[in-house]
């Protein structure tokens, strides 16, 4: 079935408006000219933000109560699902979703929440939509560095990415899907999703300045599950250097305070990708800061370019297999992170003739 189209004007419903990564969402919205619908579980919490944002509309739904979700789904063209655990949210909204004709979008970065929106890719045709998973720091921003990294090769031996972090000071929700999230992690090894080695292997990596050289160990989130979607590559691994996980396991560790104009907290990020090929490399690079803060223009970006018919047909997709990937990092850098793409020497016809 081809998309359904909407009106310019149609609101976008943000499922988990009134937490930290959704309140982002809400003003990235705002400031792109589009109309948000403020959604969620928590009656007082989006009371008080409707008084932040007088003339918005808001909508108390349970994830549970099916009738609530289709009220506050009515007239819009997209719901954007910041609310986690996704493993319990994803499922409801996106089944909302689809009875309602409106795109579905989430910020996941829960493996199996991701991978369960992919299986229903078959529904979300039918029913004319765009089901896209983990369109977040975690998930699509991996996979559109990839992606880019990739350029005019087809298929890669390796994929490595590393996450560093000079701090991670974990929201509420981070902490509950954290709880709530014990499945075998996967990796791709020899081309398949397969479980990680336990205990979890660690090797130095050297980051860009100021991290430098850090200590990581593998930690796999749904950027394993999206770029296995479409990119095809024999290994793909991530990590995470240890200093954010001591703060994360730290119970006493406190919620992001917001450090300037923006709201966005002081953390700041590297998210480096090394494809490799025949002795060949490239390698894409983000520098910035707040992944929570991040994720809204990642996320707004790609709805805008579903709205805007980059997206030809309904389904379950994932951002940089739908996207030109160095465009959309392009649109969104360097006002939201400083991107640099760079690749060793490398014979271009042998690499062509190796992918096929």
């Amino acid at each position: 079935m081809d998309l359904r189209n909407f009106a310019s004007n149609a609101p976008v419903v943000v499922y988990g408006a009134t937490g930290h990564t959704g309140r982002f969402i809400v003003a990235e919205l705002l400031r792109r000219g589009r109309t948000p619908v403020l959604c969620g579980r928590d009656v007082v919490r989006l009371a008080q933000m409707a008084r932040e944002h007088p003339g918005l509309v808001c909508h108390v739904a349970a994830i549970d109560d099916p009738d609530a979700l289709d009220t506050a789904l009515q007239g819009a063209c997209a719901v954007i699902n910041a609310a986690g655990p996704f493993l319990d949210t994803a499922g409801p909204l996106l089944d909302a979703a689809m009875r309602n004709g409106v795109h579905y979008l989430d910020t996941s970065a829960e493996q199996g929440a991701a991978a369960y929106v992919f299986e229903q890719e078959a529904r979300a045709r039918d029913a004319g939509i765009v089901a896209m998973p983990s369109v977040a720091f975690y998930g699509a921003f991996a996979d559109l560095l990839a992606t880019a990294a990739m350029d005019d090769w087809v298929v890669a031996d390796a994929i490595d990415i590393a996450v560093g972090l000079d701090g991670w000071h974990p929201t509420r929700g981070t902490r509950i899907t954290g709880e709530r999230n014990r499945a075998v992690r996967w990796m791709v090894d020899e081309g398949e999703l397969r479980p990680l080695p336990d205990p979890a292997p660690t090797r130095e990596w050297d980051f860009p300045a100021p991290l430098g050289t850090q200590d990581t160990v593998m930690l796999t989130l749904s950027e394993i599950v999206v770029i296995s979607r479409h990119v095809r590559a024999s290994r793909v691994r991530s990590y995470m250097n240890l200093a954010p996980l001591r703060d994360l396991r730290d119970p006493s560790t406190p919620a992001p305070v917001a450090a300037d104009a923006r709201g966005r907290s002081a953390q700041t990020f590297v998210l480096e990708v090394r494809v490799d090929l025949a002795g060949g490399s490239r390698v894409a690079i983000a520098q910035g800061r707040d992944i929570y803060a991040v994720t809204a223009p990642l996320i707004v970006e790609a709805l805008e370019r579903v709205l805007d018919g980059e997206v030809r047909q309904a389904g379950a997709w994932a951002a940089g297999e739908v996207f030109d990937a160095a465009s959309f990092l392009g649109a969104l850098a360097p006002e939201h992170f400083d991107l640099t793409l760079e690749s060793t020497d490398f014979e271009p016809c042998e690499a062509t003739g190796a992918a096929r």
